[in-house]
């Protein structure tokens, strides 16, 4: 019986049982081996493929080649109502759950395990799409500087929040930085610029610059604070962590951890929106495009393959136009 009380579409058993199992389990380690996919991405890909093959399993389909598209369409049925025994999933997931089916049917074909790739025609749910919701840059302001500077935390929460707003970059993608990622250009001539190698999904890296008040905070940071944080690593016999931003402990601070500090800094900045570390992301994305910034230059900062992904960004500059105008303008009401 599995953990969520012996529904059959969550049955780890249940999948690695189909005979269809020892196929997917080669795409992951395909995934993991050749394409370098992080820990966080196999363990999605994992969760969506184990209840995808305990359902063709119940279908008595047994190798790659016998899948259809009638297969993957009444599967993404069965996994929006949760008629496969499992949890219902909504729409963003099934969109999720057939992004993964489609990786593994396209992989099949490409190895010749089967004839076509049964997953190409096979249409994902209609997605309604949320705006993201950006911190005015005042709130921002007083959000950053909370921290206090006169201790070793507090100079490191000071850097990691100037850091995430300075360059979009995901929470994982900061506390997963080694100090080595940091690169200072003064002595090749560019004075006072600071380039960061940050490693996002896919395992694909991209520089992304910091500005002045970012290199300021970072730089107190790795002078004062984070010094203070690995002696004490030291003190307790430790090895010393490669990591840019530590724990009072001298270790890598966590995403978790990270969340955490962000949290209890909103609430002492007495700030009364949600806020959590894509937040700091959107922020970054939607004050520059309203200042103008080219939307190429925001795609290539926060690191999406796509500029599609990018766009919903000046929708959110657009509106924000709209609503300026509409209050400004003697005639537009």
């Amino acid at each position: 019986m599995s953990a969520s009380g012996g529904r059959r579409g969550s049955s780890r058993e249940e999948a690695q049982a189909a005979a269809l199992w020892p196929e997917v389990a080669d795409y992951l380690t395909h995934l993991r081996i050749e394409r370098g996919s992080s820990a966080n991405t196999l363990a999605s890909y994992e969760r969506d493929l184990l209840r995808y093959a305990a359902y063709l399993g119940r279908r008595g389909v047994h190798a790659p080649s016998a899948v259809d598209s009638g297969h993957i369409a009444d599967f993404l049925e069965a996994v929006t109502t949760g008629s496969d025994d499992g949890t219902p999933l909504a729409a963003r997931s099934v969109a999720r759950m057939l992004a993964s089916v489609r990786g593994l049917h396209k992989y099949w074909a490409q190895e010749g395990r089967a004839g076509f790739d049964a997953a190409s025609d096979v249409a994902a749910p209609a997605l309604e799409q949320s705006l993201p919701k950006a911190l005015p840059v005042d709130q921002v302001t007083r959000l950053v500087e909370t921290p206090q500077r006169g201790e070793p935390l507090g100079l490191r929460d000071r850097a990691l929040l100037e850091f995430l707003y300075a360059t979009g970059a995901r929470i994982g993608e900061a506390v997963a930085l080694d100090v080595d990622d940091v690169h200072s250009l003064q002595a090749s001539g560019d004075a006072g610029l600071v380039l960061v190698r940050v490693t996002g999904k896919g395992n694909k890296q991209r520089m992304v610059p910091l500005g002045r008040m970012a290199q300021k905070a970072l730089g107190d940071y790795l002078t004062a604070g984070r010094p203070a944080l690995v002696e004490l690593s030291s003190a307790r016999r430790r090895k010393g962590s490669p990591a840019l931003f530590v724990n009072k402990l001298g270790g890598r601070l966590s995403r978790q951890s990270a969340w955490e500090m962000l949290k209890k800094t909103a609430q002492a900045a007495e700030l009364t929106d949600a806020v959590s570390p894509h937040t700091l992301r959107h922020s970054c994305a939607t004050h520059m495009l309203e200042a103008g910034a080219d939307i190429r230059t925001v795609q290539e900062l926060l690191g999406h393959s796509s500029v599609t992904t990018t766009q919903i960004y000046t929708k959110v500059t657009a509106e924000t136009l709209q609503e300026t105008y509409l209050t400004a303008h003697p005639r537009a009401l």
